[in-house]
C-alpha cells in the first residue's frame, strides 16, 4: 500500500550558473518542473561537511569541496518503506538528479541504500559489495587505473550495484555477488532496465547509461557519458 505524501522540507543550493555548452547535460528540458516531481523526496541540499567527504576527497582532485553538495532525500527501500539517503554530487547536477530520483520515487523504484562512499573509507569495492547507491568519489576507473572516473567530478551516479553489475574491460564482474544479475532477461527489484522510470528520467535530463556500453555498467549514469 502506498504511503501518504511526505511533508516537504527542501532547501536547494544550485550554485553557479551552468555554462551553455553543458546545459543540455545538466538541466532538465523546458517544461519539467523539478519541484513537482520531488515533493515526496523531502530533499535538503547543503554544503558537504568535511566528515562526510572523508577519504573520498584529497588535495589535487578535479573538483573541490566548495563545488560539491550533499543531497539528503527520501527513497523507497527493498522493504517497501521510505528511507533517508545521502548523495554527494557536483553542485551543477543537483537539479537534474532531484528530478531523476523524484521520478524513481514516484514509480516506487526501490534503492537498497544510499550513503556517501566515505562510509566505506572511500573504497568503491566495499561500497559496491554493500549494494550502495553513490555518486562522488575521487578515484580511478575500476578495472582501468589509467583514467579518472567521472565519479571524481561528481557528475556520475551508481545505483543498486548488486542488481546492476559492472563488467570491466578485462571481463571481471563488479561486485562479484552481482554475477547472477548479468542475466538481464530476469525480473528483480532494483534492476535497471531499458525504458523503465530510471532510464527514462536520466534520458530526459540528458544523462547517459553505462548499460549500453560494450562492457556494460548497468549501475552507472553520467552527465558526460563517461
Amino acid at each position: 500500500m502506498r504511503l501518504a505524501p511526505l511533508a516537504v522540507a527542501m532547501v536547494v543550493v544550485l550554485g553557479a550558473a551552468v555554462p551553455s555548452c553543458t546545459r543540455s547535460a545538466t538541466l532538465p528540458p523546458p517544461g519539467l518542473r523539478v519541484a513537482d516531481r520531488t515533493r515526496d523526496l523531502a530533499a535538503r541540499v547543503t554544503e558537504v561537511p568535511a566528515v562526510v567527504l572523508g577519504t573520498t576527497y584529497r588535495p589535487g582532485c578535479p573538483v573541490g569541496p566548495d563545488r560539491l553538495r550533499l543531497v539528503r532525500m527520501n527513497h523507497w527501500g527493498f522493504d517497501g518503506k521510505v528511507h533517508r539517503g545521502e548523495l554527494v554530487v557536483h553542485q551543477r547536477v543537483v537539479r537534474p538528479l532531484l528530478y531523476v530520483f523524484g521520478e524513481a520515487f514516484r514509480a516506487g523504484f526501490p534503492i537498497r541504500r544510499m550513503r556517501p562512499v566515505s562510509a566505506y573509507g572511500g573504497d568503491d569495492a566495499k561500497s559496491m559489495a554493500d549494494d550502495n547507491t553513490s555518486a562522488f568519489n575521487c578515484r580511478r576507473v575500476t578495472g582501468d587505473h589509467s583514467r579518472l572516473s567521472r565519479h571524481a567530478y561528481g557528475d556520475a551516479v551508481d545505483i543498486n550495484t548488486v542488481e546492476n553489475p559492472y563488467v570491466d574491460r578485462t571481463g571481471v564482474v563488479h561486485p562479484s555477488a552481482a554475477r547472477p544479475y548479468l542475466r538481464r532477461d530476469r525480473t528483480a527489484p532494483g534492476m535497471i532496465r531499458p525504458g523503465d522510470a530510471v532510464t527514462r528520467a536520466f534520458a530526459e535530463v540528458g544523462w547517459r547509461w553505462g548499460g549500453r556500453w560494450s562492457n556494460p555498467d548497468y549501475q552507472h549514469f553520467s552527465a558526460t557519458g563517461g
